[in-house]
């Protein structure tokens, strides 16, 4: 089986949190900051490696982690220019692996041991250069859509802004989280380009160059939406919280 190596975006400054003074991943959640939870899944994964992918707040951040996870290595993001860029900076720390990369967020908690294992099981049964965590919403408003062929293998992401009617009806949506081959995944980023409104490097755009070079990409369903649920604003903060709760953690 390959190895397995986490990369943990845990940069952002979570502008709508309303408190600049507190990473948003360190927001706690269930008795301990949200960073902390995405660490413990890929401590239990055995992960190879573990890179923490920092930026705003970043020496509280570090100085948490140094405590909690004496394992991780932390990398700093400066400027902070989009998901892909992140990313990027991860290459440095992924040195000399060679494996597959699991991209989660530190601002994801909910995510189960369980589901993140059957995506690295379907990556791999796939032999895919990528592999994407779906699931589906009731009101898919502002996520990526999930697009698949009429033998179901995933063709294209598309984001809210660039969907047509029909595809604004597609419920399954792009979670954020992914397993990578390695060596495909920096290929890809090498092509990516700011050329966005935003000025950013989004990760999203790897995906382009896999298909445009017939790299596979496939696709898992996460049952239950709730587990990908992202926090960024203060009702979405109390709603991981009550989730947690009812999980008895």
């Amino acid at each position: 089986m390959s190895s397995l190596s986490v990369v943990i975006m845990a940069a952002g400054k979570g502008t709508r949190m309303k408190n600049p003074d507190i990473a948003k991943v360190m927001y706690p959640v269930g008795g301990k900051p949200m960073v902390e939870h995405v660490i413990s899944l890929a401590l239990k994964l055995h992960a190879e490696r573990t890179v923490v992918i920092v930026g705003w707040q970043k020496d509280a951040v570090i100085g948490y982690l140094t405590g909690a996870a004496p394992g991780v290595v932390c990398v700093e993001q400066n400027p902070q220019l989009g998901t892909g860029h992140a990313v990027m900076q991860a290459e440095r720390a992924l040195e000399g692996f060679h494996g597959d990369v699991l991209v989660l967020s530190g601002d994801v908690p909910l995510l189960r041991m369980e589901t993140v294992r059957s995506l690295a099981e379907v990556h791999r049964h796939d032999q895919a250069a990528a592999t994407v965590l779906t699931t589906r919403l009731d009101d898919p408003t502002g996520y990526g859509r999930i697009i698949r062929d009429a033998s179901g293998r995933l063709t294209a992401i598309v984001e809210q802004k660039d969907a047509t009617d029909e595809q604004r009806a597609i419920r399954e949506i792009n979670s954020g989280i992914y397993v990578f081959r390695k060596e495909p995944l920096f290929q890809g980023l090498e092509h990516v380009t700011q050329d966005n409104a935003a000025k950013e490097y989004y990760l999203t755009d790897v995906f382009g160059y896999f298909w445009r070079n017939a790299l596979p990409v496939s696709g898992m369903v996460c049952e239950d939406p709730l587990e990908i649920l992202g926090v960024n604003t203060l009702e979405q903060l109390e709603q991981a919280r009550s989730v947690l709760a009812e999980r008895g953690r």
